[in-house]
């Protein structure tokens, strides 16, 4: 159980400062101190833009990710990096991004590194908020893999990728980390036309090194890569079957979406904690406090208090540092009003 009714949290990912951005594309040009001072600056940054927000829960912003996953390929090997977007013009989307040839047994002899990431934040972060690491699940990481005859389908390569995340979730909970998601947007964006139960089966298997260690969840959403989802968004197909998952909340998208299936929050608060998106991170409309409060309540109806938190729909990655601060501090404020009201602060 949560230690506060309404809490105030986020997925994972925050915006990048510009300076970042221009770093990562010339890091040749710097030493290992200058990178070492260069990620700790960025990730004082989305700490301080989150504390100052107000959030009860928040993450490093996945600084050192450049995408929610995309770095974690880094980490493999047995791949070759591909070396060139398939499409380079046109409205950016999904299908510019490339994929990796698998070259010989998958394996991550160094980890995945955020077991290093999260002692960064625990050192750089201060007290009084609770700390939050997110990992890609290996269906969603298996999807920039090329099959081949050793891994012949996406399947044989989630099962590669299994035991990778399983053993980088025993190494983040060893390193004093005790909340944890699990992204797996693919689950949800193919969750129409593949078999849920295989999914939960791998999840499952995915998460077993932590059941009962931390608190655990899950981010079902429909992708946000260049702000633009890439699956049919509609969350019916996954449920029930998506609440024999192994985790304590299941963080849903709804603000982008209108709030269509919001009843949906009640079938799953009866079994687990719920986290609402009630701020859309694809639009550039700046929720007001008072947008949020109504959200919050209309939530209420479906849901207690008490197994109810808030986020952003997604990861803030893709949204411009200026509007993703603003959109914090208003949806911590919209929350605070509903609690004035409730009683509960």
């Amino acid at each position: 159980m949560k230690d506060q009714p309404l809490c105030s949290t986020v997925i994972g990912s925050y915006p990048y400062p510009s300076w970042l951005e221009f770093a990562a594309q010339h890091m040749d040009q710097f030493g290992t101190t200058d990178r070492e001072e260069i990620v700790d600056d960025a990730v004082r940054i989305a700490i301080s833009d989150q504390v100052e927000s107000g959030l009860d829960v928040i993450t490093d912003g996945e600084q050192t990710r450049l995408d929610f996953n995309l770095s974690f390929y880094g980490f493999l090997k047995g791949i070759t990096l591909e070396s060139a977007s398939p499409r380079r013009f046109g409205p950016p989307a999904h299908d510019q991004r490339g994929k990796h040839h698998v070259t010989e047994t998958i394996t991550a002899p160094n980890g995945l590194g955020t077991a290093q990431d999260f002692q960064r934040l625990l050192r750089l972060a201060p007290s009084g908020v609770t700390l939050k690491a997110s990992v890609p699940g290996p269906y969603t990481l298996s999807g920039r893999l090329l099959p081949n005859a050793q891994y012949p389908d996406r399947f044989a390569l989630t099962e590669a990728l299994l035991p990778l995340v399983r053993t980088e979730l025993a190494s983040l909970v060893a390193s004093g980390c005790r909340e944890i998601t699990i992204d797996e947007p693919s689950m949800s964006c193919y969750a129409h036309k593949e078999n849920t139960q295989r999914f939960v089966d791998i999840f499952n298997r995915t998460v077993e090194s932590v059941t009962g260690q931390c608190h655990l969840s899950t981010h079902l959403c429909f992708g946000n890569y260049k702000a633009r989802a890439i699956g049919l968004r509609h969350y019916a197909p996954m449920f029930p079957k998506f609440l024999e998952m192994n985790v304590d909340e299941i963080h849903l998208e709804m603000a982008s979406r209108e709030f269509s299936e919001l009843d949906l929050i009640g079938l799953i608060a009866a079994k687990k904690e719920v986290a609402v998106g009630i701020v859309d991170v694809k639009s550039y409309y700046i929720e007001t406090p008072q947008d949020i409060a109504q959200r919050v309540k209309a939530c209420l109806k479906h849901a207690p208090a008490e197994r109810l938190s808030f986020a952003p729909d997604c990861g803030l990655s893709q949204t411009a540092r200026w509007a993703a601060r603003q959109k914090l501090r208003n949806m911590v404020d919209g929350i605070r009003l509903v609690k004035k009201e409730l009683g509960l602060t």
